[in-house]
């Protein structure tokens, strides 16, 4: 008997829509063999978008998938995505946020408006305004003028340590799952699924034998290139010390010099293990999408993002990097190698 995965190609509803494959299916196009329990997907065809229905929420059009991550993003076919998000639950689906932020909803009078608030157009009217703030702070200090409508929980895609002033709510949810775990298989290049038609095992096949990718021969090559170049000129300087020392011993004392040689000192300040370990990291989708969208470059290797290239974010400013690339330089070098900023280094363990 074929195997499923013989027989459960790619999808697309159209041409610049996710790619859909294992654990997801199209409902009505592929077998149920093709996708997991929960994962089924539907293709509208009055606006040609991807719709993913949460049992408990309703029907949400998909902006991208990552299978290596496994994380989904979604949103609202009407564009209205804050008001799906007063009784938004993932009760009965796979999903659960990546990330979870709390917003509170005011509804204010018209003169907000003119303020530095971010209105929600779709939730206000022509004599009252609808914002919504990540910090409660700002919340319980407007609530004695403007009304708090709800306090919700939203997946985003990032934890926000600091809030912002206002949010308009309008981004994508971030949603990931657990089961099945492909995700590896994924990042491996190969394909995942069910054994069989009739067998629930899950199997990765189709894994690609082949060297190290680019980034990695660079990663490497930066990684053992600059150490051994910091060894030649500290070798070298080393060897000019004692040829002069030398040179010195042996001139007759008339010709002597009182001046003395500094010893050549190297200093190499870069961020610990734990720091760098400590730092987001990233498995890109077939999207591309980085947390900056002009990120489309390695600037250590010079070398384009691929789909399934794992990144590392420097958290201060979001700027991402191959994480080995990444990971050679950051021992060396304590800044960004975009903007030269300085990460901050997590704090020595205290002793027991």
């Amino acid at each position: 008997m074929a195997t499923s995965t013989e027989m459960c190609l790619n999808s697309a509803c159209r041409k610049n829509e996710p790619v859909i494959r294992f654990p997801f299916r199209v409902k009505d196009r592929q077998p149920e063999s093709c996708g997991y329990p929960g994962f089924n997907l539907s293709c509208d065809s009055g606006r040609d978008e991807t719709i993913l229905e949460l049992p408990s929420s309703g029907e949400f059009s998909v902006r991208g998938i990552d299978y290596a991550s496994q994380e989904i993003w979604i949103n609202d076919p009407s564009n209205c995505l804050p008001r799906r998000l007063l009784d938004f639950s993932l009760s009965g689906s796979p999903f659960s946020g990546v990330h979870y932020q709390n917003f509170t909803f005011l509804n204010c009078s018209s003169e907000f408006e003119r303020s530095r608030f971010k209105r929600i157009t779709c939730l206000s009217g022509s004599s009252y305004t609808v914002w919504a703030t990540s910090s409660m702070t700002l919340a319980r200090i407007v609530s004695s003028s403007c009304g708090i409508i709800s306090t919700v929980s939203v997946p985003i895609q990032w934890p926000v340590y600091e809030p912002g002033l206002s949010s308009d709510l309008s981004e994508d949810l971030y949603l990931t799952w657990g089961a099945p775990s492909c995700g590896n298989c994924e990042a491996r290049g190969g394909r995942c699924g069910f054994k069989s038609n009739t067998s629930r095992a899950i199997v990765c096949s189709d894994i690609p034998r082949h060297g190290l990718p680019r980034s990695g021969r660079y990663a490497i090559t930066i990684g053992v290139g600059v150490p051994a170049l910091m060894c030649v000129i500290g070798l070298a300087c080393y060897l000019c010390g004692r040829v002069k020392t030398y040179g010195r011993r042996h001139r007759p004392v008339a010709e002597s010099s009182s001046a003395t040689v500094s010893p050549h000192i190297i200093t190499v300040v870069g961020l610990d293990g734990p720091t760098i370990e400590s730092y987001p990291k990233l498995v890109l989708g077939e999207s591309l999408r980085v947390p900056k969208p002009n990120d489309s470059t390695c600037a250590i290797c010079l070398s384009e993002y691929k789909p399934k290239d794992t990144l590392r974010s420097i958290p201060e400013c979001k700027h991402c990097f191959h994480v080995d690339c990444i990971d050679a330089w950051l021992p060396m070098n304590a800044t960004c190698p975009v903007c030269r900023n300085s990460p901050h280094q997590l704090p020595p363990a205290s002793a027991t």
